[in-house]
């Protein structure tokens, strides 16, 4: 009767280190986020101050909201560069139905068509036509902010509606609307995410396209989904900036989208696709809000912030090409047997 093999000590620590890295992995963006807080608070006066913290969690919103949906979109292997002219075009349709009919009610859903309108168009074009999501995105980009000047005649649009300014300005249990609509979303993107199967749908399809449409998953539709959900969210964002800003303005959020990917891709949302968590999303925004909190303390000229903002967007992207490869070397030596596995193989056939 053969002896049974017996499995060596070191080959099951070689099984279980790959998971352990993972999870040190993953726990990366909580260990920026602990880090860069911990310094600032040594190193910026007044950085944990209660009116300091309300105004950088307000801060954060505009971003926050808007990553819920950019990593859906990064999730399923794509980009979309046209949020921050959506937000200033949905801004200013808003103010506009406002100002020519005085219906809050009417300028807000038709902020929202606009938003999900240029979502629904980069959808459609990227899932039918199989064109490139950054170059989709960035024509759209120019497209719609050059809607937003023709709309709005190259002026910002007063809205003559102080009951809209509460969307903006007004509190709910001590906290501002924006945050509560900013956590709202985190809330319901994050069960579509991890709770349903159109949130697994989309991270299949980051990961393995091909193997997702073998599967019988419908790749096509969720792309044009997830796309009109960016535009809609966006769409929604701008609305609530205008009421911040008690205008439609046509020139805001320039660079929006380069913050907001940042924010993704430093809480850990692959380039990749394929990979996202709402937790990462949410420390992610905070770090970014965190730096430019610091940086504004401390009155770092607006050409030195150019630089550190760009700084970090490499940085992330840096981060995130070096979690891969290592993922994929531990992935190898996963799937690679160890000499003494070998052996042992080799003896039991004999």
């Amino acid at each position: 009767m053969p002896r049974p093999v017996e499995r060596p000590q070191g080959s099951i620590m070689a099984q279980s280190s790959p998971p352990l890295l993972r999870r040190l992995g993953a726990a990366g963006p909580l260990l920026i986020f602990v880090v860069l807080f911990a310094l600032l608070s040594v190193f910026v006066p007044d950085f944990f101050g209660v009116r300091n913290m309300r105004g950088l969690v307000l801060s954060v919103t505009l971003v926050g909201t808007i990553a819920t949906t950019m990593m859906l979109v990064l999730a399923l292997r794509e980009v979309d560069l046209s949020v921050g002219s959506i937000t200033a075009l949905s801004g200013v349709v808003c103010a506009v139905v406002i100002a020519s009919t005085g219906s809050v009610a009417g300028g807000v859903l038709a902020g929202l068509a606009a938003g999900g309108a240029v979502g629904l168009v980069n959808g459609l074009v990227i899932a039918r036509l199989k064109v490139n999501s950054l170059i989709v995105t960035l024509a759209m980009m120019e497209i719609v902010r050059g809607l937003a000047f023709l709309a709005s005649g190259g002026e910002a649009v007063s809205i003559p509606a102080e009951r809209f300014y509460e969307l903006g300005s007004g509190t709910l249990l001590g906290i501002n609307y924006p945050i509560w609509i900013m956590i709202a979303c985190f809330m319901l993107f994050g069960v579509l995410l991890n709770r349903t199967v159109f949130g697994r749908n989309i991270l299949a399809i980051g990961g393995n396209p091909e193997a997702a449409r073998l599967a019988g998953v419908p790749v096509d539709s969720v792309r044009i989904t997830v796309f009109c959900l960016q535009g809609l969210i966006a769409g929604l964002a701008g609305i609530v900036l205008a009421a911040r800003i008690t205008s439609g303005q046509p020139n805001t959020s320039l660079g929006l989208e380069l913050a907001v990917i940042s924010a993704c891709v430093l809480g850990g949302v692959s380039l990749a696709g394929g990979v996202a968590t709402i937790t990462g999303v949410v420390i992610g925004v905070f770090i970014m809000g965190a730096a430019q909190n610091a940086l504004n303390l401390l009155d770092v000229p607006t050409f030195y912030q150019y630089v550190v903002r760009g700084g970090i967007l490499l940085a992330a992207v840096i981060f995130d090409r070096l979690r891969q490869a290592g993922g994929l070397r531990l992935a190898r030596r996963a799937a690679s047997p160890s000499p003494s596995q070998s052996s042992e193989k080799g003896s039991a056939t004999a």
